[in-house]
């Protein structure tokens, strides 16, 4: 038994009055352990299964917030084994950290960010956002940055702060259905009301809208070269929404040549005008 305790605190390192024994770093090894466990235990306990009201992205936040308060307090402990005070040692470094907080300013506020995201929840994971005009999908919130993926399947990193500064559309925010529209002119002269007709009957056509209720068609305006029209349509599928778009252009499109409904060219008409002034000539 001796023998173990003098294993123990056998001398490792010493640097000043601080000294690193054999059992400081068992402890230190056993406090990481634990606090691995404890956070595991933590994360079974919330993304377990549930019923259909569980919001997991709602627990994701919970848990990140969480996260960081045990590994914050974990740190803590090891300081404290090794023999530093972290109140002592933030109060020796105070003006240190005063020049380290002006030189990475943006860096805390996208972390003061991120801890805002976490704990307000206005933004969860699998929410769908418009930012600075792009569409992505969120995949993770982390304490600086947030990951997304958008419409090209490109990975985005964002700074947390650029979503709680800017004006950002979350999309998942609204309705299951979220209305779309899709504007296109046709000749002049063409019957309107045929035109109408076949933009109706263009979405309907397509598999993902089916309720007629859900479908309009309109008249908007006289334009330099075309009577222009707005197809108004409900969509679940915000994501994929430019995909829906195009099967449904292509379907008008299709429909237009079959009904001999044109859509123009932009005409620019050219008047030119003579001068009948009388040039007389000098001899």
């Amino acid at each position: 038994m001796d023998e173990i305790k003098n294993f123990l605190q056998f001398e490792l390192l010493k640097i000043g009055k601080y000294e690193i024994r054999i059992i400081t770093l068992v402890l230190i090894f056993l406090v990481f352990i634990l606090t691995k466990f404890i956070v595991w235990l933590i994360k079974k306990a919330l993304f377990r299964k549930r019923d259909e009201d569980f919001d997991q992205g709602n627990a994701y936040a919970i848990f990140q917030i969480i996260k960081y308060v045990i590994w914050v307090i974990s740190i803590g402990l090891i300081l404290d084994t090794i023999g530093i005070k972290v109140t002592v040692l933030i109060a020796g470094s105070a003006a240190l950290l005063v020049g380290v907080g002006l030189g990475l300013q943006q860096t805390f506020n996208d972390i003061v960010s991120g801890i805002i995201l976490l704990s307000e929840r206005s933004i969860k994971i699998n929410d769908i956002l418009e930012i600075d005009n792009d569409v992505v999908i969120i995949q993770k919130i982390g304490l600086r940055t947030s990951t997304g993926l958008n419409r090209d399947e490109i990975s985005i990193i964002i700074p947390n702060s650029l979503i709680t500064t800017n004006k950002v559309i979350n999309w998942s925010h609204q309705a299951r259905k979220t209305r779309f529209r899709i504007n296109v002119g046709v000749a002049y002269g063409s019957d309107v009301d045929l035109v109408l007709k076949i933009l109706e009957a263009s979405a309907l056509e397509h598999p993902d809208i089916s309720n007629p209720l859900h479908v309009e068609a309109r008249f908007i305006d006289f334009g330099n070269s075309s009577l222009d029209f707005q197809l108004l349509f409900y969509s679940e599928n915000v994501f994929r929404i430019e995909k829906e778009k195009s099967d449904i252009r292509k379907i008008i499109n299709r429909k237009f040549i079959e009904n001999g409904i044109n859509i123009p060219f932009p005409q620019m008409d050219i008047h030119l005008r003579s001068d009948d002034t009388n040039l007389t000539r000098k001899e």
